[in-house]
């Protein structure tokens, strides 16, 4: 399967680029920036981009790659920072300057070039730099400027290097998905095999190989990557499989119910229920910090399962979890910031007893949700929305209660039903929606009589990937609708708002 590596300098788009790839039915992955030559090697990619960052290529400090990486007779693509790197690396030079630092939109004038094959040259970018390149290396030319930038643009066409001060990676590049068309089709020459039922069968062989006759124990969580990780890996090893539902307390409504009932008909045996909400209640008592709180549900589940494995007497090597990429973005990585630990990345003990079994941790959300198809999950299953692996612990803010748990899983059974309901027909229902208990508290009238309770927020979202989403637009007469059913079913709730941030500068969850 042909391959693009993309090498991180630690910038905010990294996932983004590697997203757009796969978008285009190409395999690409992440490494470390100053990778080997040898590892390059051995990975056999088609082609290399270098990412974005937030460092100067000046600096004293400033991170390159490996030197090698000129010389390996590879198509380069650089991206903002990466472009930067290859232009001061390979004999140019960069400078900040005042004049031709550009943020946002952006007009450009592209030249006819392969790289920008099928696209109009008037156009429009999305900039993010005040570094500049002001002088180009021997063999580049300029391919295409803005009226602050001149070198917008440049490329080598023998070596096959080029680069864009730009992020066509970003969907405000109007013509971003082109130009990466463009790299890895006509100028890297992929093949373009990456589909999800190559996916599946490399998965189960994957899964095999590292498995062999040893014995795995699934942590299911209730969300779709962890029901897709355990219908896969059952599918590669079969009995040797066994799943442990564990119920901390901090499900939706009816929840441990359902998943039950689904793991049954879909493995059928080894499964276990658990139930373990007042120990994760006892251990979350007085916890207000989010990144705590995440860390404690993770331990927790570790040592649960860890009990429960003993219990079955069974020689467990491995522990599956169905991380999956952005899991491991978010919860940062070695040149990049932490923005929330996710409780199968963050929360994990350093003695742990078993083998991490991770078959999705590089997949993202849309492309779980294909292989769950292509394993026959029920469209219903895979395509429902997702929860995080702590539960409605990340939707309750500040101190988590018996009483505050039931609060916001009342609302977001009627919310849920509501919007569920409302777009029952239609292919334009949110990709996620849910409530958010909020530690506010406001003044409100119930009858005559004075209230004082909680603020409720609604979010509702529209996403592909989990790595970007936009704020749905629900009709304010169905809010007002909403606002009006919790309020008046659900007690201690004086005050119903809705989110309207996008990711970025927010995340889908408040915690």
């Amino acid at each position: 399967m042909d391959k693009i590596l993309i090498l991180d300098f630690g910038g905010q788009y990294t996932q983004l680029i590697a997203r757009r790839i796969r978008d285009l039915n190409v395999y690409s992955e992440i490494v470390d920036y100053d990778i080997s030559i040898e590892e390059i090697i051995k990975k056999n990619p088609k082609g290399i981009i270098l990412s974005g960052g937030y460092d100067s290529v000046y600096g004293d400090r400033s991170i390159k790659p490996n030197k090698g990486i000129w010389d390996l007779n590879i198509p380069i693509l650089g991206i903002c920072y990466g472009f930067q790197v290859m232009m001061q690396e390979n004999g140019g030079q960069v400078e900040n300057d005042k004049d031709s630092e550009e943020y946002g939109s952006t007009d450009i004038r592209l030249t006819t070039n392969e790289l920008f094959e099928n696209i109009e040259l008037d156009n429009n970018c999305w900039m993010s730099h005040s570094d500049s390149v002001i002088f180009l290396p021997k063999g580049f030319k300029v391919i295409a400027s803005t009226n602050k930038c001149l070198v917008t643009s440049a490329c080598n066409r023998e070596k096959k290097f080029y680069g864009v001060q730009f992020h066509p990676e970003v969907t405000q590049t109007t013509f971003g998905n082109q130009l990466l068309q463009n790299f890895v089709y006509s100028i890297c020459d992929v093949a373009g095999d990456w589909e999800p039922k190559n996916i599946k069968l490399e998965k189960i062989e994957e899964i095999k190989s590292i498995v062999k006759d040893d014995y795995v124990l699934c942590a299911i969580s209730g969300g779709v990557d962890s029901l897709v990780a355990a219908v896969l890996t059952a599918q590669a090893i079969g009995d040797k499989l066994y799943c442990v539902f564990v119920d901390h307390g901090l499900l939706r409504k009816n929840e441990s119910q359902e998943v039950c009932a689904l793991l049954k008909k879909l493995i059928g045996k080894n499964i276990f229920l658990v139930d373990q909400k007042q120990l994760f209640l006892s251990k979350l008592k007085g916890v207000v910090d989010p990144e705590q709180k995440r860390k404690i549900i993770g331990k927790t589940f570790i040592e649960v399962f860890e009990k429960v494995a003993n219990k079955i007497n069974v020689p467990f090597k491995y522990l599956l979890q169905g991380t999956i990429y952005p899991d491991i973005v978010e919860s940062g990585s070695k040149f990049s910031k932490t923005i929330k630990s996710h409780h199968n990345v963050g929360g994990l003990p350093e003695r742990l007893q078993f083998e991490l079994l991770e078959p999705l941790k590089y997949l993202f959300k849309d492309e779980v949700r294909k292989l769950g198809l292509s394993l026959d999950i029920p469209y219903q299953n895979v395509y429902r929305q997702p929860f995080p692996g702590p539960g409605l612990a990340v939707r309750v803010l500040g101190e988590i209660t018996e009483d505050k748990l039931e609060i916001v899983r009342e609302a977001d059974f009627l919310f849920r039903s509501y919007i569920d309901q409302l777009y029952k027909n239609s292919e334009h229902k949110p990709w996620q929606y849910f409530t958010v208990l909020t530690n506010s508290k406001s003044v409100g009238v119930v009858g005559d009589n004075r209230s004082y309770g909680y603020t409720l927020a609604l979010r509702a979202v529209d996403s592909m990937d989990a790595m970007s989403a936009k704020w749905y637009k629900i009709p304010l007469e169905h809010l007002e609708k909403i606002s009006s059913i919790i309020c008046n079913k659900v007690k201690n709730i004086s005050r119903v708002v809705y989110d309207i941030t996008n990711k970025p500068p927010g995340t889908i969850e408040w915690e």
